[in-house]
């Protein structure tokens, strides 16, 4: 009876003090919430409830197992067992809360400053640096479970003198990869482009979606994801339309008749722009840039306050003044001259025979 009885106490007891902690715990965080209303630290704390309990009812287990008297031919090959676990669940644990406390600082940084392009900034350099601390917080715990096997301490001398043979072996094997790290990091905090931004890559027009220490992820307007290697970003040029200000200043063109109405079109581009939201008022031109023996080219120079304001003033341009000179002067418009072809010619037949070969 009392082999029945000790392990059902110490596993009831382990995981009674779990529960009751982590729900102590989660009306703590719970009410420290609702006091702090502008942030979300407590909130988003509370995400890492499962990894909390886990590490608690582990460690409990852990030190109270030999107690159990269970399975004693396998305390050792058990003991290790939990310790991995209790690895694993803690490494869940910080990840978990150092993304709380990364997110809490971008919220108020975001808060705090009204500059979109500095706030694209810091989210960029806080998503890369919550990827470095992940990643650094997983390679930790791998080889904090590794040195559990006492093969792999005695191996750990074996391992670092020939550490130098295989960093070189390594670094030629994974150049590339070290290099899109590196780029990561340089764009990250080179300021060179962010999430968010308006991008022209490979003609392709796009917005930045996601940045990773490897690759970099562009949305096309047609809801297109091209994905790339960060190294791009530091090896071609490439447009980055959000760089400084978001104002932006707009082409369109038109193919025309020699005897289209220029001052007229002046006017109905003003009258366009007034009626058009996504004009931003400051400035607005219209010109002949070319001829050719049939048309000239019309261009209209408008303006707006971003990317996508400047494609919808350009599109309404376009579209109206089309209708407008279609409706009102058609003249304008250009066309391809023909004439008549002459019937005047001379048979094939006959001018062979007129003539002959030899003459």
């Amino acid at each position: 009876m009392e082999n029945v009885l000790r392990p059902l106490i110490v596993f009831g007891t382990a995981l009674v003090l779990t529960l009751v902690i982590g729900w102590a715990t989660d009306r703590l965080l719970r009410k420290a919430d609702e006091r702090n209303h502008d942030t979300p630290l407590w909130g988003l704390l509370r995400r890492g409830r499962i990894p909390y309990q886990l590490v608690l009812c582990t460690a409990l287990l852990r030190g109270s197992y030999d107690q159990a008297q269970l399975l004693e031919r396998h305390q050792v090959a058990v003991g290790r067992t939990l310790t991995l676990v209790l690895i694993g669940s803690a490494a869940w644990m910080a990840i978990r809360i150092a993304s709380a406390v990364v997110e809490t600082t971008y919220s108020r940084y975001a808060r705090a400053h009204r500059d979109p392009a500095r706030v694209r900034r810091v989210r960029t350099q806080v998503e890369l640096i919550m990827r470095v601390v992940s990643a650094i917080v997983i390679v930790v715990a791998a080889a904090a479970m590794l040195l559990t096997f006492p093969e792999m301490r005695a191996a750990g001398a074996s391992l670092l003198a020939s550490a130098g043979l295989l960093g070189i072996v390594a670094g030629v094997a994974a150049q590339s990869t070290l290099s899109n790290l590196f780029a990561g990091l340089q764009i990250a905090f080179g300021d060179m482009v962010r999430i968010g931004d308006t991008v022209v890559v490979d003609g392709e027009w796009g917005t930045v979606e996601e940045i990773t220490l490897t690759f970099l992820t562009v949305r096309t307007w047609d809801e297109r994801r091209i994905t790339m290697p960060v190294s791009y970003f530091t090896s071609k040029p490439f447009e980055n339309w959000s760089r400084g200000t978001p104002q932006m200043t707009g082409i369109v063109y038109w193919h025309l008749d020699h005897r289209a109405p220029v001052e007229a079109m002046r006017e109905r581009l003003r009258d366009i722009l007034r009626a058009c939201p996504a004009w931003d008022g400051r400035a607005y031109n219209l010109v002949v840039t070319d001829t050719t023996p049939n048309t000239i080219q019309v261009r209209a120079l408008v303006t707006a306050k971003d990317a996508d304001d400047i494609w919808t003033a350009r599109v309404a341009v376009r579209e109206q003044m089309i209708t407008w000179l279609t409706e009102h002067h058609p003249y304008a418009l250009p066309r391809v001259n023909t004439a008549q072809a002459s019937t005047n010619h001379v048979p094939l037949q006959k001018r062979y025979a007129d003539h002959p070969a030899g003459n």
